[in-house]
């Protein structure tokens, strides 16, 4: 695997690939500088070689050039995160912008304006393609979040790069450590798949079987298990279509010896709302008008007591609806759990949205051993996908 340390950038422009697909509120002003504090090692790597950058990523869906999705937005950010003053360019393609790399001096960082102002960039458009690699020396891929996509920037691009291609330090630790938990993991290995849907899961818990040994069921996706077991889960959300699935899941795990840990009583509401009222019972013994929300005391110290005896750790998806405080606990435990995990020399990775968002609202974001940046790609890694990206530069 070839990555950015495996080159000298004196005097050489790196063309690099970034996610600064970043959050702006009302003002236009970044309100979560998570991905671009994530691209600054590889993109300072190359100013300390004595070389200069060419930082090319998209922003939000764009329909036309909408102002909104400019990123002349983030610059000052982006400046201030990376402590030099980043210039911009209004395109990222055309005679302004060739002229604004040949006037890049070594140490300094130009910005070119989002690509999705062009269709043909997730288009996977050739000549688009071409055009951008005009524009550096060596293409440098740093943009998990979009790896999954094959786009110009992403996947076409790398073509007019045989040899002076490679991966940057973001998209190379998320590499090694997904495979961390997919081939090298130290066992016992723990999977906790949690969320609203079986549906949205099933490829990764398929894919993952042959690799773990045990696997922790939780949020809204248990009770399509509990039901297709024969229990009473009131109006907890459930995919009726997929009973027959939960079961196969279930039946391929114990084929494979994998032990699955299903919640054993949950807390539950009478309405989907914080200010429901609220009560504890059996995961097969919900009352009719009452729906499962989140796990109760016996689902998390039994989560918990799986999760600290394991030497690896995935999780993706949470235990519950844990955006509202009354239905919080059942994912700190897991957290908590998680962290002393940790602590006491487990490998753990989060990945995926809302597996992310809550390690970082409960602030456990540097008691885990690795947040993965990129939602969908990292669960396309975890389904076994072989992602555009990554095999641009392979290959």
């Amino acid at each position: 695997m070839k990555t950015i340390n495996d080159f000298d950038f004196k005097d050489k422009k790196a063309l690099i690939r970034v996610d600064f697909n970043v959050p702006l509120n009302d003002a236009l002003e970044v309100t979560d500088t998570t991905r671009i504090e994530a691209a600054k090692p590889t993109i300072i790597k190359v100013l300390e070689d004595g070389g200069s950058c060419v930082l090319m990523s998209h922003l939000g869906r764009p329909k036309a050039r909408e102002d909104e999705f400019s990123l002349q937005h983030i610059v000052m950010s982006a400046s201030e995160i990376l402590g030099v003053q980043v210039k911009f360019v209004n395109d990222c393609i055309g005679d302004a912008v060739q002229e604004a790399v040949n006037a890049l001096q070594p140490g300094e960082i130009l910005l070119l304006e989002n690509l999705r102002y062009h269709p043909e960039e997730k288009a996977g458009d050739v000549a688009f393609a071409e055009q951008l690699a005009a524009l550096g020396d060596v293409y440098v891929n740093d943009a998990f979040g979009t790896a999954h996509r094959a786009h110009a920037s992403t996947a076409v691009i790398a073509q007019f790069f045989p040899e002076n291609k490679c991966f940057g330090n973001l998209l190379a630790s998320e590499i090694v450590n997904v495979n961390k938990v997919l081939s090298d993991g130290e066992k016992p290995v723990t999977a906790i798949i949690g969320g609203a849907k079986v549906s949205s899961k099933i490829t990764i818990i398929e894919n993952i079987l042959d690799k773990i040994d045990h696997l922790i069921i939780g949020g809204g996706m248990a009770f399509t298990f509990v039901k297709a077991q024969g229990g009473s889960i009131g109006s907890s959300l459930v995919e009726d279509d997929k009973q027959a699935l939960a079961l196969e899941i279930l039946d391929k795990a114990k084929q494979k010896n994998v032990e699955v840990h299903l919640p054993l009583d949950c807390v539950i509401a009478d309405a989907f709302s914080n200010d429901a009222n609220v009560d504890v019972a059996d995961i097969g013994a919900i009352p009719d008008g009452w729906m499962g929300l989140d796990g109760g005391t016996q689902t998390r110290e039994l989560f918990a007591s799986v999760i600290l005896a394991s030497k690896t750790i995935l999780f993706n998806g949470p235990i519950g609806v844990f955006e509202m405080p009354n239905f919080a606990q059942g994912t700190i435990d897991t957290c908590t759990a998680i962290a002393e995990a940790t602590a006491n020399g487990a490998f753990s990775l989060v990945g995926g949205g809302d597996s992310v968002a809550a390690v970082k609202q409960f602030d456990f974001g540097d008691k885990v051993s690795y947040v993965s940046t990129g939602g969908g790609a990292m669960l396309e890694m975890l389904e076994g996908k072989t992602l555009p990206g990554i095999k641009a530069i392979l290959d």
